[in-house]
């Protein structure tokens, strides 16, 4: 690879949390970079308050395979998914957890860093409950700098329907400050 790009991520939490719309926002900022792209939602019989994840993978080259076994990242929004997909991380990963939702995360590898974010409490102090998911995704790219925040933020109206575009500027914000938030840790 010319400089080693190859980025999996899994996204998972409960539905209602928007992690399939999470992934969409990653893959389609990432493609509108350049980047080579995989998204692979999981919808199966995902409702309101079931399982829900997606798995993004960001790569400089052609991707082989949209399946991952061991994410190089992991951005688990409820308890159920960090205690599934945790063990599964790469040595020398990340692992975002929502802190609001998870008070106890389980022992993992020690070459894992670990970012405890509060992403419920951050978008409810936003004023907005719901983007949770957005914060998270700003948490991510904070760290990762594969890409950026703004450019995150430019992809909403690819991926967020006519009818909900009146929420990209308080989703923009809630990516902005997931990034800072990071940063600040």
């Amino acid at each position: 690879m010319s400089n080693g790009l190859n980025e999996s991520i899994i996204i998972a939490g409960f539905g209602g949390q928007g992690i399939v719309l999470a992934g969409r926002l990653l893959a389609q900022t990432a493609m509108k970079a350049g980047k080579e792209v995989t998204f692979f939602p999981a919808y199966g019989a995902e409702v309101r308050g079931g399982t829900s994840n997606c798995t993004v993978v960001i790569s400089n080259e052609p991707i082989a395979c949209p399946v991952v076994g061991h994410p190089d990242s992991l951005i688990a929004m409820s308890i159920a998914s960090l205690a599934k997909y945790a063990s599964t991380v790469k040595k020398g990963g990340l692992i975002i957890y929502n802190s609001s939702l998870i008070k106890n995360p389980p022992n993992i590898d020690d070459s894992i860093t670990v970012k405890s974010v509060p992403v419920d409490n951050l978008s409810i102090e936003l004023g907005s409950p719901k983007s949770s998911n957005m914060i998270a995704i700003g948490a991510y790219l904070g760290i990762k700098n594969i890409l950026s925040a703004e450019q995150t933020a430019a992809s909403l109206s690819d991926v967020l329907s006519q009818r909900y575009h009146k929420t990209i500027p308080l989703n923009s914000e809630a990516i902005r400050r997931g990034a800072e938030f990071v940063k600040k840790i």
